[in-house]
């Protein structure tokens, strides 16, 4: 019996939905991981409007030569 309670976990964590990111309520299968097409263009716009953004370093300055002029 146990394996079939270990079954069954499996299937109700594969049945949980997800909550939308952008509002919380629960993600449609067709607009996954959001819950409809609103949600969906809001993120979108945020990649867009540069809202969401991943660090990186600066670029250090060339050094003369680095270029590719002779610097004559």
């Amino acid at each position: 019996m146990r394996m079939a309670d270990d079954i069954a976990r499996i299937a109700d964590r594969r049945k949980k939905v997800k909550a939308c990111p952008i509002c919380g309520k629960p993600s449609a299968e067709r607009y996954r991981p959001f819950c409809s097409a609103r949600c969906a263009d809001v993120d979108l716009n945020r990649w867009l409007g540069g809202v969401y953004a991943i660090p990186g370093r600066e670029d250090e300055e060339p050094s003369a030569g680095e270029d590719g002029e002779d610097g004559a």
